[in-house]
C-alpha cells in the first residue's frame, strides 16, 4: 500500500508495492491482476509492466456506438477473456497520471468490483522511476466473469445536474481554467467535442492536476480536504465532478470518494461532451 496516508481506503498501492509481487501478476493465476489503461495503446506496445494487461479506454471499454460505458455483459466478457474473475485483486494504472485508469476503477465500483486499486503515479512514475517494464503481451486463461450492479450511486446524469444546479449542489469542473473559462473546447491537441465553450452555471474550477504531485502521486489526504474545502466542497452534501468525457473527472471522484471518504461523490460521465451540445442548456463564461 502507500506508505504514511491517511487516505480513508487503502485504495492506492506504491510502484514498490507492484514491483515486489510482479511474479504474482504474471501467473495464470487469478488472484492478482495488473492493468494498463490509456488511450493509446501504441505506448503499451512499446514498453509495459511485466504481468500487465494493455486496455485501450476508447476501444475496448467505451460503447462506440452510444458514446457509452460498456454495458455490464461487455465488461463480463472483456474481464474474463483476461483472466480476470470478480475476487481478483485488480491494480490499474495509465498514461496522464491515472486519468483513464481511474476512470476504469469507476467502471469496475459501478459495476460492483470489490477490489480494485491504483497504482500511484501511474504509468509516467513507473518508468521515470526505472521499474522493469518489458514489450511481452501476456496471456491468461479465460475465466468466468460475474459482473454486479449497476451501482448507479456513484454516476450522474443530465437530470442530475440540472437539478443540482436549482439546489446549488455542489460541482467541481476539474477541466484546465481555460477550458473552465470558455476560451477553449478541449486541451491542446485533442478533439474538440462540444460546440458551445464555458462551464455549468455555479461549478467550482478545481482542476485534477491540483489533486497530484509533480511526479503524478496524489497529494496528501490533508492537502486534498483543504484544497477542496477551501472552494466549499465538503462532506456534508452531494457532489458532482465533470470535466469533459469523464475521465479527469474520474480523478475528482477518487480523491474525494475513496481516498478522502465523502459519501455522496458522482461522477458526470457525459460531461462537457453532452452538456456542451445540449440546446437550451444554461451555460456560463469567465471566471
Amino acid at each position: 500500500m502507500v506508505e504514511n496516508s491517511d487516505y480513508a481506503n487503502d485504495v492506492l498501492v506504491s510502484a514498490d508495492w507492484v514491483e515486489s509481487r510482479l511474479d504474482e501478476f504474471e501467473s495464470d493465476d487469478p488472484d492478482l491482476r495488473l492493468v494498463e489503461v490509456d488511450v493509446d495503446t501504441e505506448a503499451y506496445e512499446d514498453a509495459h509492466a511485466p504481468g500487465a494487461i494493455g486496455f485501450n479506454w476508447e476501444t475496448q471499454l467505451q460503447d462506440q456506438t452510444e458514446r457509452d460505458i460498456l454495458s455490464k455483459e461487455d465488461f463480463a466478457d472483456l474481464l474474463g477473456s483476461h483472466g480476470i474473475s470478480e475476487d481478483s485483486t485488480v491494480v490499474l494504472y495509465g498514461d496522464n497520471s491515472n486519468w483513464f485508469a481511474a476512470y476504469t476503477y469507476w467502471q469496475f465500483k459501478y459495476y460492483g468490483h470489490d477490489d480494485v486499486r491504483l497504482l500511484d503515479g501511474g504509468r509516467d512514475y513507473w518508468l521515470d522511476q526505472d521499474y522493469p517494464t518489458t514489450d511481452e503481451v501476456p496471456e491468461f486463461s479465460e475465466v468466468d466473469y460475474e459482473a454486479r450492479g449497476p451501482f448507479e450511486g456513484i454516476r450522474a446524469y443530465r437530470d442530475d445536474v440540472e437539478t443540482a444546479i436549482e439546489r446549488d449542489v455542489p460541482l467541481v469542473d476539474v477541466r484546465s481554467p481555460e477550458e473552465y473559462r470558455g476560451e477553449i473546447l478541449a486541451p491542446p491537441g485533442l478533439q474538440e467535442t462540444a460546440q458551445r465553450g464555458g462551464h455549468v452555471p455555479g461549478a467550482e474550477n478545481i482542476s485534477w492536476a491540483a489533486t497530484v504531485q509533480e511526479d503524478g502521486r496524489f497529494k496528501s489526504a490533508e492537502e486534498l480536504r483543504d484544497l477542496y474545502e477551501s472552494e466549499g466542497v465538503t462532506d456534508d452534501q452531494e457532489v458532482i465532478a465533470y470535466c469533459r468525457i469523464g475521465e479527469r473527472s474520474s480523478i475528482a471522484w477518487f480523491a474525494l470518494s475513496e481516498l478522502l471518504g465523502y459519501e455522496d461523490v458522482t461522477n458526470y460521465d457525459g460531461s462537457w461532451t453532452e452538456w456542451g451540445n445540449l440546446v437550451d442548456a444554461p451555460i456560463e463564461t469567465g471566471e
